[in-house]
């Protein structure tokens, strides 16, 4: 069963066409990673998804749900769509507890003790349960993108979007959050969906790979059948520059 559909979706900002002829679909489940040049639509394309960015035409249905149509409740969608972005927005003045509670106590209205237990497990699953009492401040940057994956797991969503989320942390905090992000997908039934330039967590954790230029879709293909022969040359032209810089 399909979680999301794209169905001939652009998308422009003014008069630049960053999404061409999107058609997609993604099955309940998969893990599906996309790649490809800077600026070629990745994050804009995984961003449409929870209605961060509109389209101006085609269809998008994320989770049975038309986001194309001004009927649809596109805060109601929010709930069952979790996002991590590259940068980890966390409230500096509540503590990493009360940062991954805030949201079940707003927006789910779930009693306090059961939410502040499913917080801590959360907070224990990536590894900073320790860190609970603790600011924002007070903790690295991989320890901040940790948190903010925890918080996006509290609502527990049907769906879960990342934004390419080790792109700015240091290089020796990235394998921490990628280490927490293949653990999720390979524990749940949840839907993934990761925008990131790491190739060889891409060749781990996907099941599909999706590679995009200049706003389209260029390859869509299983993980293992890309990285061993792309069958474009865009793609081919791209993975011999990844491989050898």
């Amino acid at each position: 069963m399909s979680m999301i559909e794209f169905h001939d979706v652009q998308k422009y900002y003014g008069q630049f066409h960053a999404l061409k002829d999107i058609n997609l679909e993604i099955d309940e489940g998969e893990t599906v990673v996309l790649i490809g040049p800077s600026g070629s639509g990745k994050s804009t394309l995984v961003r449409t998804v929870n209605g961060l960015e509109s389209i101006q035409n085609g269809s998008l249905i994320v989770n049975n749900q038309d986001l194309s149509s001004p009927k649809t409740d596109v805060n109601r969608l929010r709930t069952d769509v979790g996002m991590v972005f590259q940068h980890f927005y966390l409230y500096a003045n509540k503590t990493v507890l009360e940062n991954v509670m805030l949201a079940p106590r707003i927006v789910s209205h779930i009693p306090e003790d059961e939410n502040r237990q499913r917080a801590l497990s959360l907070l224990k699953m990536v590894g900073l349960e320790s860190k609970a009492a603790n600011m924002p401040s007070q903790i690295s940057g991989g320890q901040q993108q940790r948190v903010a994956i925890a918080r996006s797991l509290a609502m527990r969503p049907k769906l879960l979007l990342f934004d390419e989320p080790t792109s700015a942390l240091d290089p020796e905090m990235i394998d921490d959050v990628l280490q927490v992000i293949k653990k999720i997908t390979s524990d749940s039934a949840m839907t993934s969906l990761i925008v990131t330039h790491e190739m060889g967590f891409a060749k781990e954790v996907a099941n599909r790979v999706i590679f995009m230029d200049d706003g389209r879709v260029v390859e869509d293909d299983d993980k293992t059948e890309f990285f061993r022969q792309p069958k474009t040359e865009r793609a081919q032209q791209f993975l011999s520059k990844i491989i050898t810089h």
